[in-house]
């Protein structure tokens, strides 16, 4: 067996969960699987005349999945239950108003606990001031005096993130409720446009990075790679926020015909798990540019980066006519601007922040792990999303821009993989392609929607 070691342990004795899911059980994870079962199957008894075979299934396959999962990662089932519970408050409180279709969604700016809480509007801003106040407390921590930056504070940054992971799935469970409160055939999932995947986003992230910070709990200076990670999440809680501004994105509205599947419900999860893994890896993969790259090719990157992005922005811009682009690349100009001036701050600084870092052989394994199951998922997603292509337009494949992206992004990972399994891909230059990725994967996400037209086009900008 491999013993390699990473600072402080080796990797080979870092705990990955029991073996065996019924060895071993205890009193309080049969407790938590009863529970999940009595909940599934109030459900089945409350909402089953309203589900079709496929939402059944679904509901079926999860059930045993959450219990798996909370058997796997404990704290999950704290987060699950407490979930559960605010939501079941949430629907309670809103079912005592009631309207001709049913609940009356008025009760949102009538009762305390809905106004300021729990209606999934101010469960969403509660998300978006944890996610931030999580971000600050991780760099108060990791610029901390000591060598390794400050453990409280960081372990405050670890709680406020777990709290705002809390506020984003209840906002999305109470969002799916108030969606079914409005009128026939109007309730769906909340993953149908830009403002519910960025929800999606923030907490997947997170609670990606959450349990590789556990997984590696053993090394001191591991949190430290929370400020870089968090930092991905605030960004994209700053775009949800001008979003829901700009837009008034956060009113629900009815799917359209395509998206009225429930091949929806499985696709865009899939598909957000590689996105967030990916933001994640090209976020522990800065932190290692930082300690393993030379100052030369730090500034060379501060340079390539961005102009590569602006150029391919450029491309789209100005080769079309529509005064819509050019606004649309006036303001992906200004973001690339400020993410060189954050990327230039960050080579500037890198020697204390090299100092607080954990070593390159733990973020080298750490960016494989969250790279190798972004793209298991994001494979998934790519052939959920052709069988439902299929479904919805007659073919699997029609080299529309999503999916002509979304092609290269796996392309991009699947060579990634190769190179590390295949050719021994490690450390600088394994971390600036991962970062790179970031670039391809944003593009993918944001700008197909922002330059391009197409079967996809659900979340304009």
């Amino acid at each position: 067996m491999n013993t390699t070691t990473t600072g402080n342990a080796p990797l080979a004795s870092l705990p990955m969960g029991k073996s065996g899911w019924l060895a071993g059980r205890s009193l309080l994870d049969w407790l938590y699987a009863l529970l999940v079962l009595g909940g599934a199957g109030y459900a089945f008894q409350r909402y089953g005349a309203s589900m079709d075979g496929y939402e059944r299934g679904i509901l079926a396959g999860a059930t045993p999945a959450l219990i798996a999962l909370g058997w796997f990662w404990r704290p999950l089932r704290a987060l699950a239950l407490a979930v559960g519970l605010a939501s079941l408050l949430a629907i309670s409180l809103y079912n005592r108003h009631t309207d001709g279709f049913g609940a009356d969604l008025a009760a949102a700016d009538q009762v305390f606990w809905l106004k300021y809480f729990l209606s999934s509007q101010s469960a969403i801003l509660w998300m978006s001031v944890l996610f931030f106040m999580s971000t600050i407390f991780y760099w108060l921590g990791f610029l901390g005096k000591a060598e390794g930056g400050n453990a409280v504070g960081q372990r405050i940054g670890s709680g406020l993130a777990w709290a705002a992971v809390f506020m984003a799935l209840t906002g999305t469970m109470v969002r799916w409720f108030e969606s079914h409160q409005i009128g026939p055939d109007i309730g769906h999932i909340p993953v149908s446009n830009l403002y519910e995947v960025f929800v999606l986003f923030c907490w997947l992230t997170t609670l990606f990075y959450l349990y590789f910070e556990a997984h590696y709990k053993l090394h001191a200076q591991v949190r430290a790679l929370g400020g870089f990670v968090m930092l991905v999440v605030s960004a994209a809680v700053g775009f949800l926020l001008w979003y829901t501004v700009a837009r008034e994105a956060q009113e629900i509205q009815p799917l359209v015909p395509a998206l009225q599947s429930w091949w929806m419900k499985l696709h865009v999860p899939a598909n957000f798990i590689g996105y967030g893994t990916f933001s994640l890896s090209a976020m522990v993969a800065l932190a290692c540019v930082l300690k393993e790259a030379s100052a030369k090719a730090l500034w060379l990157g501060l340079v390539a980066l961005p102009a590569a992005v602006l150029v391919l922005v450029a491309g789209y811009a100005v080769g079309g006519s529509d005064p819509a682009a050019a606004g649309a690349a006036a303001k992906a100009a200004r973001l690339i601007g400020g993410t060189g001036l954050f990327f230039a701050i960050m080579v500037a600084l890198r020697r204390p922040i090299n100092a607080r870092t954990p070593s390159v052989l733990l973020m080298d394994d750490l960016m494989y792990k969250a790279i190798a199951v972004g793209f298991a998922f994001f494979t998934i997603a790519t052939v959920l999303g052709a069988f439902w292509a299929a479904e919805a337009w007659g073919g699997y494949w029609s080299w529309d821009p999503k999916e002509t992206w979304a092609l290269i992004v796996w392309l991009n990972y699947a060579a990634w993989l190769h190179m590390r399994l295949m050719k021994g891909l490690r450390g600088a230059g394994s971390a600036w392609w991962a970062l790179g990725g970031l670039v391809v994967t944003t593009f993918a996400f944001l700008g197909v929607n922002m330059f391009l037209s197409g079967l996809h086009s659900y979340g304009e900008l």
